[in-house]
């Protein structure tokens, strides 16, 4: 259950928070905007004598911060272009974020507030808490879906794992290594699992030839190499040195899973068509780091951006540690030569993929 009612970001707008630590988020999401603008020129084509009337827009797994706003924005941005060169008036819209339960959905409102304020054609706005692995809209509501830096998340963590107490990062080199494809092969099938339930239910709530513009954390090979650290276990290694260290229980860090997984290219490609109800339109594999200021890309703010991610979660599950765990990730950084050396040997490139429903 730690997925369902944990995974939220740092809320509020405080140092911590993710309100203030997202920028490589939103670097990711402006990389999408050329994708949605396609997606609403293909909802709205000039060859037709009668463009939509009204539209409803989603954004799942919002999160809060000036980011929740953002896609929905785009899409908002390019429809009221388009009727603008046809001579037409915008179509009505109905804006709708959905993220977990326990999302700062405070910010959220007062966000969606200045958007309606802002754009006359918008004429209802909504949030609906609940998971993206769940049906959250009637059939054949929506038109266009959106999603940035989501659905690496998984459900649940891997059920093979869990339910035979096989610790997904264990302290011991040795069993470590011997054990780790089973935990990775674990983790694989657990995303398998979850995007083709998520296809399945959008594809239920989506108009036939609805459009969908998703982007996620990936990986750039096919192949795992040892060099290669997953999510799950970058945050593991962190944690397994506080563990050494005394400042979590060992039981307690063997029990601990996190439910992230970052897929390839082709194994996104694959479960998309083994899925079959969107046809793949365009997919990109982005370098989220192109295009940043250097002065961003040091160990303080990148250590503030993994906790402003992961603190609730780990919070959760180890206590008050955040301050300990953010003290060793940047001594391991300090200890390593830079952070770029890290990024480097693990490479974590956004991958966003336009569908189209069937």
């Amino acid at each position: 259950m730690a997925s369902m009612l944990m995974v939220h970001m740092n809320q509020g707008q405080g140092e911590t928070s993710y309100a203030r630590n997202s920028f490589v988020q939103n670097g990711e999401q402006k990389r999408m905007k050329p994708l949605i603008e396609a997606a609403i020129l293909d909802l709205c084509p000039s060859t037709s004598t009668l463009l939509p009337t009204n539209m409803v827009i989603a954004d799942l797994g919002c999160s809060s911060g000036p980011n929740a706003i953002a896609l929905v924005s785009i899409a908002i941005e390019a429809i009221h272009n388009h009727y603008h060169q046809f001579l037409q008036p915008p179509p009505e819209v109905s804006v709708l974020l959905n993220d977990l339960p326990d999302n700062d959905f405070n910010m959220v409102l007062k966000s969606l507030v200045t958007l309606r304020r802002s754009n006359k054609s918008i004429v209802m706005t909504g949030v609906l808490p609940g998971s993206f692995y769940e049906r959250l809209f009637t059939s054949g509501s929506l038109h266009l879906v959106c999603s940035s830096n989501s659905l690496h998340w998984l459900s649940q963590a891997p059920e093979g794992l869990t339910r035979n107490q096989i610790p997904a990062y264990d302290i011991d080199e040795h069993t470590r290594l011997e054990r780790r494809p089973m935990v990775l092969q674990a983790y694989a099938q657990q995303f398998r699992k979850d995007f083709t339930r998520f296809l399945e239910l959008r594809a239920k709530e989506m108009i036939p030839g609805g459009r969908m513009v998703v982007s996620l954390v990936g990986r750039d090979s096919d192949v795992i190499t040892p060099e290669f650290s997953p999510l799950w276990e970058f945050i593991a290694q962190i944690l397994s040195v506080m563990v050494s260290e005394g400042v979590i229980d060992k039981a307690n860090f063997d029990s601990f899973y996190l439910p992230v997984y970052e897929p390839s290219n082709k194994e996104l490609r694959e479960i998309i068509q083994d899925e079959g109800t969107f046809s793949i339109t365009e997919m990109q594999v982005n370098n989220p780091f192109v295009g940043l200021d250097s002065a961003l890309v040091v160990p303080s703010r990148f250590a503030g951006v993994t906790r402003a991610i992961f603190e609730p979660i780990i919070v959760h599950h180890f206590g008050e540690v955040m301050d300990e765990f953010v003290r060793t990730l940047e001594r391991r950084w300090i200890l390593e030569g830079s952070l770029q050396v890290d990024l480097a040997k693990s490479p974590r490139p956004m991958l966003a993929v336009s569908l189209k429903k069937a």
